[in-house]
C-alpha cells in the first residue's frame, strides 16, 4: 500500500534527453538540417566579418562607381557611393544577430515572467496582465515600432526597445496558456503538497515542461524579428549611417534597381535566407516533438 510519502514523491515526467542528445536528434529532420544550416552559416559570416571581409564596410572605392556589378576586386559589386557589398553584407550580419537575439531573449524574460504570474496565480495578476496585453496587441505592430524609434530616435538599443514592447504580450499569452495547463498536472500538485514555493513552482516545475513550444516559438520569433529590423532599416528607421544594415542597404539602392539590381537583392538574399533558416529549423524542431 502507498504511503503519504510516496505520494509526495511523485514528481516532474522521467527527465528529457539532454541539450547534446536534441541537438543531435535534429540530424534525422532534413528541413531542420537546412534551417540550421542558413543559420549556422550567418553565424559563421557575423563572427568572421572582422578578419575575412576584403575591405572596411565604410570604405570608398571611387574608381569603383563606373561600374558598380559584381567583378573584379568586389565580388559582389559596390553600392552607390562605391563600398563594397560583400563586405557591408558581411558586417551586416553582425548587426541583424546581436539585436535581434537580444531583442528576443529580453522579450522572453519579461514575457515569461508575466505569463507565468498570470497562469498561476490567476485572479487580479491575470486579469491585469491580460489587459495590458490586450492594449498592446490592439495597435498594428508597425505602427508601435513607428511611435518608439520616432519618439526615441534610431538606435540598436531602441530597436531592441521597440521589438520587445511589442512581442512581450505575445509571448506572455503563450505561457499562460501552457501554465494553465501544466499547473494541474500531479508533479505539480505534488510538489505543492510538499510545500515548494510558488517561485519554485514555477522555474522549476512548469517552465522546463513548457520548454518545447517555446523553443519552437523562440526560432519562429526570430525570424520575425528579423524581418522587424530589416523593415525599420528600410523606413529609414534602423540603425544610423554609416552601420551597415541589411534594410537599410536595400532603402539606400532601391531607386537604383532598373539599372543595378544587385544592389537591393543582395541584402534582400541575406534577409530572406536568414529568416528562412530559423523558419525551416522551428518546423524541423516541430517535426520531431511530434514524432516523440
Amino acid at each position: 500500500m502507498a504511503t503519504i510519502q510516496d505520494e509526495l514523491e511523485i514528481r516532474a515526467p522521467a527527465k528529457p534527453p539532454g541539450m547534446l542528445s536534441k541537438l543531435l536528434a535534429l540530424r534525422h529532420s532534413w528541413v531542420a538540417v537546412v534551417g540550421a544550416t542558413l543559420v549556422l552559416f550567418w553565424v559563421v559570416v557575423a563572427l568572421i566579418a572582422p578578419f575575412a571581409a576584403p575591405f572596411d564596410p565604410n570604405a570608398q572605392d571611387f574608381m569603383a562607381l563606373a561600374n558598380p556589378r559584381p567583378g573584379g576586386e568586389h565580388l559582389l559589386g559596390t553600392d552607390m557611393l562605391g563600398r563594397d557589398l560583400l563586405s557591408r553584407v558581411m558586417w551586416g550580419a553582425r548587426t541583424v544577430l546581436v539585436v535581434a537575439p537580444i531583442a528576443v531573449v529580453v522579450a522572453y524574460l519579461i514575457g515569461c515572467t508575466m505569463g507565468l504570474l498570470a497562469g498561476y496565480f490567476g485572479g487580479w495578476v491575470d486579469t491585469v496582465f491580460s489587459r495590458l496585453a490586450d492594449i498592446v496587441l490592439s495597435f498594428p505592430v508597425i505602427i508601435l515600432y513607428l511611435i518608439i524609434i520616432a519618439n526615441f530616435g534610431a538606435s540598436a538599443f531602441n530597436i531592441v526597445l521597440a521589438v520587445t514592447f511589442t512581442a512581450t504580450p505575445q509571448i506572455m499569452r503563450i505561457v499562460r496558456g501552457l501554465t494553465l495547463d501544466i499547473k494541474n498536472r500531479e508533479y505539480v500538485t505534488a510538489a505543492q503538497i510538499r510545500g515548494e514555493s510558488a517561485l519554485y513552482i514555477m522555474a522549476v516545475e512548469i517552465l522546463p515542461n513548457a520548454r518545447g513550444p517555446l523553443i519552437v516559438d523562440a526560432c519562429l520569433r526570430m525570424g520575425y524579428t528579423i524581418i522587424a529590423i530589416g523593415v525599420l532599416g528600410f523606413l529609414g528607421l534602423g540603425l544610423p549611417p554609416p552601420d551597415p544594415d541589411w534594410g537599410g542597404m536595400v532603402k539606400d539602392t532601391y531607386g537604383l534597381m532598373s539599372v543595378y539590381p544587385h544592389m537591393a537583392l543582395i541584402p534582400a538574399a541575406a534577409i530572406s535566407s536568414l529568416v528562412i533558416g530559423f523558419n525551416l529549423l522551428a518546423d524541423g524542431i516541430r517535426e520531431l516533438a511530434l514524432k516523440d
